[in-house]
């Protein structure tokens, strides 16, 4: 499993033109699920994410949580983390895990993110999205279990 955390002002997810999901400030989380991930790696990513401190604190240190600055996160599934590009020019996603299994993963992970009461908000698993997004700093983190 993969995750790519950016630190965003506010972020917009559409499909076809219809807007779906936006923020304020917080984190546009993209996560990929590998194949063989389980629920022990999706436990692990939703203890991090919420108190990953990555916001500024008063004295402008890299000291605050997304809990502590009261934000919002956009969870995006994103198989295309799962890319393989060592061979050719075309990207192979064999380690990208299957759509059902991922889905129930990624869903899983969002519920339980949302349980430790930061507002969670979602794409639209498999769908074409379109995303508008204003990052922070910009800060950019990553995270692989």
């Amino acid at each position: 499993m993969k995750a790519v955390i950016q630190r965003v002002l506010n972020a917009n997810l559409k499909v076809d033109g219809k807007l779906i999901s936006e923020i304020e400030k917080g984190y546009v989380v993209f996560l990929g699920v590998g194949k063989g991930d389980t629920k022990d790696n999706a436990d692990y990513f939703i203890k991090k994410i919420p108190p990953l401190r990555i916001f500024e604190d008063e004295n402008g240190k890299i000291n605050k949580s997304i809990v502590d600055v009261g934000g919002e996160i956009l969870l995006v599934s994103q198989f295309t983390l799962f890319a393989d590009t060592s061979h050719g020019n075309r990207p192979s996603f064999l380690e990208a895990e299957l759509p059902e299994r991922a889905n129930e993963l990624y869903e899983y992970v969002c519920d339980g993110i949302a349980k430790t009461g930061i507002p969670v908000k979602k794409g639209v698993f498999g769908a074409d999205m379109k995303i508008q997004q204003v990052n922070d700093g910009p800060f950019t983190v990553i995270i692989e279990k």
